[in-house]
């Protein structure tokens, strides 16, 4: 049986699913709100007032827990050199090549730079949804303000579902992360093919 390395404790994988569940509800009460077309969705949250009413305090609540999940894995997610170096070695990394790639820590270069797309999307999506949020604050900015508002949360929202689709199919794909966020736990050679810098560190091997 391969040895089994903790890669993420029980409150760092709490902290993560309770961001996931509230960004696919804020998502989708956020579609439902965007066009028409979506509309259909409100029937998750009780009909279109409620929908209207509950997205925004999703929103805060996500961030605030997004803020959390940030500040436990800022260090581990500093860009460097080899980060760098493994982005203009993509083709190999779409290849399965990993052993053509400089070694990752903890977290690969793709992971590390959507994580700072969220570091800088999410406090977008509430700034941008304070201005616009009615009737609380909306009516203290002017019309000219709203309207930027009303595109940069657009905007910044549609980046970042692309940005997770990405995420969870790369989880899916590279067998064995999806594990790790559910039990903890990865392999040791999981470990040391796809993170070997982190690998090392963990085992002193």
């Amino acid at each position: 049986m391969s040895t089994m390395i903790q890669r993420y404790t029980a409150r760092e994988r709490n902290n993560h699913w309770v961001v996931a569940i509230l960004f696919v509800l804020a998502g989708l009460s956020g579609l439902a709100l965007f066009h028409p077309a979506f509309f259909f969705l409100t029937n998750l949250f009780g009909g279109g007032p409620w929908t209207r009413i509950l997205h925004p305090f999703i929103g805060v609540v996500m961030f605030l827990c997004f803020v959390a999940l940030a500040a436990r894995f800022w260090g581990a997610n500093r860009i460097s050199s080899a980060d760098r170096q493994w982005m203009k070695q993509f083709d190999d990394m779409v290849r399965n090549r990993d052993q053509n790639l400089p070694e990752q820590g903890k977290f690969n270069a793709g992971q590390k730079y959507l994580f700072w797309s969220l570091v800088v999307g999410i406090p977008l999506l509430l700034i941008s949804g304070i201005v616009i949020w009615q009737p609380w604050f909306a009516p203290f900015f002017p019309i000219w303000l709203m309207r930027v508002a009303v595109v940069v949360h657009a905007l910044a929202a549609w980046i970042m579902i692309l940005g997770i689709v990405v995420h969870v199919y790369a989880a899916i794909w590279v067998k064995g992360s999806v594990r790790a966020m559910t039990r903890g736990t990865v392999s040791a050679a999981w470990a040391r093919h796809h993170h070997r810098a982190w690998y090392r560190d963990v085992t002193g091997k």
